[in-house]
């Protein structure tokens, strides 16, 4: 993402997330197997659309930003590949926390 503008865009109260690395050790240092790995619940927030609609036809801004890293459900969102790169699309409300 540094240095080059990304091309995808969010709709509405979407936001598109890059999953942090999954811990390599555990606390105690000893190495975790690729195999016994869990899914990172935490990333940090690359694009985000432009807010959620309501019925009336208002649109509410979101309240994460570009930047802002964040904690998210271990099976939330969408995966998908851009230029080789692993990527999350959510919705803002899967979105538990801003760290």
């Amino acid at each position: 993402m540094k240095g080059n503008k990304m091309n995808l865009k969010p709709l509405h109260d979407r936001v598109l997330v890059k999953p942090m690395e999954a811990e390599e050790k555990t606390a105690s240092g000893l190495y975790i197997p690729d195999t016994a790995k869990e899914k990172p619940m935490k990333g940090e927030v690359v694009a985000v659309g432009t807010g959620k609609q309501t019925d009336d036809g208002k649109t509410v801004a979101l309240t994460v930003k570009t930047g802002d890293k964040v904690l998210y459900g271990k099976y939330s969102g969408t995966e998908i590949t851009i230029d080789g790169t692993e990527y999350l699309i959510m919705r803002e409300s899967d979105i538990y926390a801003i760290i």
